[in-house]
């Protein structure tokens, strides 16, 4: 879904610095700010999609896991420099990413990104479009003739086009559906949907190839037995894309 370009190579050489031989606890990095596939609940701890895919995966992989939240924009430097041993964030599997960090097979297919606004007369070609910094939606604002305005926190993309500051927002539709469902009218989608990124992929520093290996196979058994289809119907909606 999301995509963060990083254009330092430092941070790909610090990779070697951060590599552990063993991994007694993997600690999974999220945001928690990204439902259904991640947020905090009321008693203050990781849910959603992503915390009981993780969870299954750890089992699976007879790993010891924890949780760990970071803020979306420094979610991959975090990784990089030793913070957590693996993302399981919303996050898209995209060339820019793999030049800095190796990707498991994706547990989600390409999922479509969409146009929420407040009007159906929105425009969507030159107008402002909100999109969360970093993200595969904004890459694509960028090169379209509309106007981009960026936040660091999806919630705060769906509230500008509430209070008229953009013209609609570009988010995943997952993400949307629960936004307009619950305006009661005031929001809804509008133009086309796009299909955006390759689908959402664990991501590992380019120096842990056996751990991303454990996960990437813990997370092809779920897809031959079925698990993960049901998980994704369960969490993301019956519509929702499966393998």
């Amino acid at each position: 879904m999301k995509s963060l370009i990083l254009g330092t190579a430092a941070l790909a050489i610090t990779a070697s610095m951060a590599v552990a031989e063993s991994h007694s606890v993997v600690r999974l990095g999220t945001e928690g700010a990204y439902p259904p596939y991640n947020f905090i609940n009321d008693a203050g701890e990781v849910d959603g999609f992503e915390r009981v895919l993780g969870d299954e995966l750890c089992t699976r992989a007879e790993l010891t896991c924890e949780w760990v939240t970071n803020d979306w924009d420094s979610i991959i430097p975090n990784l990089v420099s030793g913070n957590y041993d693996a993302i399981i964030a919303g996050m898209s599997i995209t060339p820019e990413r793999q030049e800095v960090v190796d990707f498991t097979q994706n547990y989600t297919p390409p999922s479509p990104s969409a146009f929420v606004a407040a009007s159906e007369g929105a425009d969507l070609e030159g107008g402002v479009i909100a999109a969360q910094t970093g993200t595969i939606q904004a890459a694509h604002i960028a090169e379209t003739g509309a106007t981009i305005l960026e936040f660091p926190n999806p919630d705060e993309t769906v509230a500008a086009v509430v209070s008229g500051e953009a013209d609609a927002v570009l988010a995943d539709k997952d993400f949307l559906i629960p936004a307009v469902e619950e305006s009661g009218g005031a929001l809804m989608f509008v133009g086309e949907d796009l299909p955006l990124g390759g689908g959402i992929g664990m991501a590992f520093r380019k120096s842990d190839p056996d751990l991303r290996a454990k996960f990437d196979a813990a997370i092809q058994t779920m897809k031959d037995d079925g698990t993960l289809n049901a998980m994704i119907a369960e969490h993301l909606g019956e519509d929702s894309p499966a393998f």
